[in-house]
């Protein structure tokens, strides 16, 4: 964003502020300079005025002009086509050294006398024009015949560049720059309040109308002009050139200039472009493209612009004379932007401002640019507004003092958060001595909350001059489910190599015949492998079973007599679902040959294998199980239950499959490993008194199994029982249909040692319990 300090001082009194001070705010207030320049014409070179201009006696394309300077007249040889007698004009007088270095000394062209040099705007160091010498106006203020034209502002100017983030579109005009060293330098802001006189005007709606679609989201206005004599000014083309906004006529400039200046985004139309043949009044739509833009068609569909993207060059006004629409437009960037990521398009100069946030205000920005043109012109302006509003609702953020201080770090004075907050164009309500209710104004879309209001309260205070404290270094636990589940994973391993079993690690292909022959789950047929590496490696693995199987056939095969492995690993579902399992697998000799055995040691057993599961996978349950598929024993294997849960099954592999491997005595588990727990240990109270045991011999039926006779025990709540657990089973004749089952039972108190009238009474608790229950008692 170009701004320069005399355009500046239109919309804000900046007398008494140096450029080192203004840029200096700039960067404080976070309106970052990327560059400043500074011109300043050299001396001798002063304002003059043609009184006579004649065509050289022996040169066509040059003129003797004489040239008043105030105390002289001076004879000058002038080649510029645009010199003229009456013209102001900036001369160069002997004596004077030039930008480039060059010394104006009296001489002879062609044999006349010349006493000096008429200057265009490139001899005295100001952007090409191009339009031969300056033509000066009474746009540069007042001035003398012979004064110096270092001592005018608008020749002594500085250009400032301002690099804006994307979220300030708020500052891509000069007022928007203004509005906010307004706040930063506490002065007011030159609002200018066009008053329109409709009196003798023909009205806006004899020459045009304007349909619509709803919910485009767009604000729209229209005044029309039937320009005559538009003539810009110098400060005018010589701001242009600045900012590099020439253009091939003076209406477009003219649009150029008011844009930049207010921040509204200003278009102007042909009015014929609208008309049908031989028709006055022009028709317009707004309507939704083909692309989902908002667009201002005319008749035949022929499309004119899309709102703050571009214009079709038929529908531009060219022409300096007739009658122009002049149009001034709003869109919320966030519309416009996410519109233009899914629908590319072509984009005009206006996409950049409308794509950051132009200024809402449209009546400022229109009633600029037509007094702009009144002023500059003969032209006459239709009478009133063609205009389309779309509701905006205020955004309002609540927000105390105490949030401020904690988001700052510092303690603001309540008057100055106020201050600062009206002078930005911020309305605020105190709800109590504390809160704020703040309405955010239309033009600032980038704030949404809290910090960003605590944010705007920082800048104009200036960061320097928020008191600094200790640096406070915390940093947010960057630990996330993967590294959990990573650890966990990590953690069983480690848990099943310390009980003796070796990792065992294979593809996650099976063979889809032997998978189909146990009898577990396969893929769907259309979620097949489409190319298998082998045949016997055809499908996704639904078990870590069958791996486990072939690893300990191959150690049996090479003399190993005791097996143990383990893995952890992914299987998958028929529809390739992917889940993480955990399988063990226990064959042949619990121990090696020792003498404590006589060399004769035992074969793994159920309650072996589980014992080094739980080792494993800690506290477990077994609960009567039948599996669906055919690998285990009929009459030995179990659901493993933690916490009322099925976490996997637990069983002794068929006879029949361990002579088809080949193996001994085999034991296999398999676990959803997602349920097996995980985390911290959470420490329990133990008693420092001595525990009691107490067997109970119950007589129950042979078809009851031991679930119901625990849960029965667990529901009578004894305080005093810590744990209890089958020891014993006896049948003979004289049960008949019913066997004893041995119980131990562990009491233990917190608070003292157990007494044996403690002790009956929890045993008789239990009897009653299993009594009234289950209808069992003592043997």
């Amino acid at each position: 964003m170009i701004v320069t300090r005399s355009w500046l001082n239109e919309w804000i009194d900046l007398n008494g502020i140096s450029t080192d001070q203004l840029v200096k705010t700039f960067n404080s207030i976070g309106l970052e300079v990327d560059s400043i320049s500074t011109y300043k014409v050299p001396q001798k070179i002063v304002f003059g005025r043609v009184l006579e201009c004649e065509k050289h006696p022996d040169a066509d394309k040059l003129n003797v002009c004489k040239v008043d300077v105030g105390d002289a007249v001076l004879q000058i040889v002038c080649g510029a086509s645009n010199v003229r007698a009456s013209l102001d004009v900036v001369v160069a007088t002997v004596g004077a050294v030039m930008p480039d270095g060059m010394v104006i000394r009296q001489a002879k062209l062609r044999g006349v006398e010349s006493e000096g040099m008429i200057c265009s705007a490139k001899e005295i160091g100001l952007p090409d024009s191009k339009d031969g010498i300056m033509e000066l106006d009474g746009s540069i203020g007042k001035f003398k015949l012979g004064q110096e034209v270092c001592e005018n502002t608008i020749f002594s100017d500085d250009i400032i560049e301002i690099e804006l983030t994307a979220n300030r579109g708020d500052c891509l005009s000069i007022r928007g720059i203004a509005r906010d060293l307004s706040a930063a330098f506490d002065r007011v802001l030159r609002e200018r309040n066009i008053k329109e006189s409709e009196e003798k005007r023909v009205g806006i709606g004899r020459i045009l109308a304007l349909s619509h679609e709803n919910n485009l989201n767009v604000n729209i206005r229209y005044k029309a002009v039937d320009l005559k004599e538009l003539k810009l000014s110098f400060v005018v083309k010589l701001r242009l050139l600045q900012i590099e906004e020439k253009k091939e006529t003076d209406i477009e400039s003219a649009i150029a200039y008011a844009t930049h200046s207010s921040g509204v985004v200003l278009r102007a139309y042909n009015h014929s472009f609208f008309c049908a043949k031989d028709e006055i009044l022009a028709k317009a739509s707004l309507c939704q493209d083909e692309n989902g833009f908002a667009s201002i068609m005319a008749r035949e569909n022929k499309k004119a612009s899309t709102i703050g993207i571009t214009q079709e060059d038929a529908s531009k006004a060219t022409s300096d004379e007739g009658i122009v629409l002049i149009e001034a437009s709003y869109i919320p960037p966030d519309i416009i932007s996410k519109k233009m990521q899914s629908k590319k398009m072509a984009v005009g100069h206006s996409y950049y401002r409308a794509s950051r946030g132009s200024e809402p205000d449209l009546d400022q920005g229109l009633n600029y640019c037509i007094d702009f043109i009144e002023s500059n012109s003969a032209s006459s302006v239709f009478g009133g507004t063609i205009e389309l509003y779309d509701m905006h609702e205020d955004k309002i953020i609540s927000v105390s003092k105490k949030e401020i201080d904690e988001i700052v770090g510092a303690n603001i004075d309540k008057a100055k958060i106020t201050k600062i907050l009206k002078n930005l164009g911020f309305e605020t309500t105190k709800l109590s001595a504390e809160d704020f209710v703040v309405s955010v104004p239309k033009f600032r879309h980038d704030i949404s909350n809290r910090q960003d209001i605590a944010e705007e309260i920082v800048r104009l205070i200036g960061i320097d001059n928020i008191p600094s404290k200790p640096f406070t270094f915390t940093e947010d636990n960057r630990l996330g489910d993967d590294y959990f589940r990573y650890k966990k994973r990590q953690t069983y391993r480690h848990k099943a190599a310390y009980s003796g079993f070796f990792e065992s690690v294979s593809f996650v292909f099976d063979d889809k015949k032997i998978l189909q022959e146990y009898g577990f789950e396969t893929l769907d047929e259309s979620k097949e492998l489409l190319n298998p590496i082998v045949n016997t490696l055809d499908t996704l693995r639904s078990t870590l079973l069958s791996g486990l199987l072939r690893a300990a056939s191959n150690n049996s095969k090479n003399g190993y007599s005791s097996v143990k492995l383990f893995e952890v690993g992914s299987v998958f579902s028929s529809q390739r679902e992917e889940s993480l399992k955990m399988a063990m697998l226990f064959s042949g000799d619990r121990e090696s040959q020792s003498l404590s055995n006589f060399g004769k040691p035992l074969k793994v057993d159920f309650g072996f294998f589980a014992q080094r599961v739980s080792n494993i996978i800690g506290e477990f349950e077994l609960r009567e199980f039948k599996t669906r598929h055919s690998l285990s024993h009929p009459f030995q294997c179990a659901a493993v239950v933690i916490d009322g849960e099925t976490v996997g099954e637990l069983f002794r592999l068929h006879p029949n499959v361990e002579e088809s491997y080949d193996l001994g005595v085999t034991y296999m588990c398999e676990l959803d490993f997602e349920k097996l727990p995980s985390g911290l240990k959470t420490a329990k109270r133990t008693s420092k008194y001595q525990a009691s045991y107490r067997d109970l011999s119950i007589v129950m039926p042979k078809e009851m199994s031991y679930e119901k006779v625990k849960d029965v025990i667990e529901k009578s709540e004894i305080e005093k029982l810590v744990r209890f657990y089958p020891v014993d089973k006896y049948c003979d004749e004289s049960l008949g249909e019913n066997m004893s089952l041995s119980i131990r039972f562990v009491l233990q108190s917190n608070d003292k040692t157990l007494e044996e009238e403690d002790i009956t009474e929890a045993m008789d608790t239990i009897l009653n319990a299993l009594s009234s229950e289950l209808g069992i008692g003592i043997r």
